[in-house]
């Protein structure tokens, strides 16, 4: 909360999402589940997910132009959010650092790449389903990225969070936004920060909208733990067991390993690491 982003313009990006669902994506997702038969599900389905989504990416180049069937001015609303959300982000990653002892803006730098970071929004919408024990709205997974700000139904739940065990529900709660983080996170803070486990529970009643704007690192941006946090944890004698890559090498071992565990990703890419070092600028 106290974001300092105006009520009144969440609902408006909330309205302009709910509208563009209904008119331009609700019959493509009845005819989706009809082709793929998950209208009647007697067994788990495990390789799909219960959701209608499309993505906009904001940073480095804007795509919006590209997407078909967006209103002028859920277009302008949605540019004017990207804007208020990447505002957002950094003055978060500023917070981090403070918390953690780096010097301000070291996140921020740490994300950029030769065009800057990576920023874009999933907007999702998880319909009502009528077998919620057969199928997740989304399965269980960490986020490859950064940092993530999430705008959630104010209404409909279903977000959840592993925490200790333990599946914990996120309620909704209006005109707030929930801050999740990714694995770039947990990697230059040398898992002072952890990334988070959270799935979607598919519900009966009600569509669940879902706006999540990733800040992510730039393609090109080469990750590895913060020499500052690294020294320290060498004097408390905890090993230092976090990689050092190139972001993109990351998110193509990501893109077919999403929803496993992140260790064995981790470990892929010290792996890779040893066999080719990667110097730092």
């Amino acid at each position: 909360m106290n974001h300092g982003i105006p009520h009144d313009f969440m609902d408006s990006v909330e309205r302009l999402t709910k509208e563009h669902y209904k008119k331009c994506m609700e019959q493509r997702f009845k005819e989706l589940v009809a082709s793929k038969a998950l209208e009647g599900l007697e067994a788990e389905v495990t390789d799909m997910d219960w959701e209608s989504t499309f993505h906009l990416c904001h940073l480095p180049e804007s795509n919006m132009a590209e997407i078909p069937d967006l209103s002028d001015e859920y277009r302008k609303v949605m540019k004017e959010f990207a804007v208020k959300l990447e505002k957002l982000a950094e003055e978060l990653l500023d917070l981090f650092c403070e918390n953690i002892g780096l010097e301000k803006g070291y996140l921020k730098k740490a994300f950029y790449g030769a065009k800057g970071p990576t920023f874009g929004t999933k907007v999702s919408n998880y319909p009502p389903c009528p077998t919620p024990d057969k199928i997740k709205g989304l399965r269980a997974h960490t986020d490859a990225g950064g940092i993530i700000l999430l705008f959630q139904d104010p209404v409909v739940g279903g977000l959840q969070l592993l925490k200790d065990g333990e599946w914990v529900d996120v309620p909704p709660l209006r005109h707030s936004i929930v801050i999740n983080l990714g694995d770039q996170l947990e990697v230059i803070t040398n898992g002072k920060y952890k990334s988070v486990e959270h799935r979607v529970i598919a519900q009966t009643d009600g569509t669940r909208m879902s706006l999540a704007s990733f800040y992510n690192p730039g393609s090109d941006a080469v990750i590895y733990p913060a020499p500052a946090l690294v020294e320290k944890e060498a004097e408390e004698k905890n090993k230092q067991v976090y990689p050092k890559f190139v972001f993109e090498e990351y998110m193509k071992l990501y893109a077919g390993l999403k929803f496993q565990a992140k260790e064995p990703r981790f470990e892929a890419m010290k792996a890779m690491e040893a066999t080719a070092p990667i110097a730092t600028a």
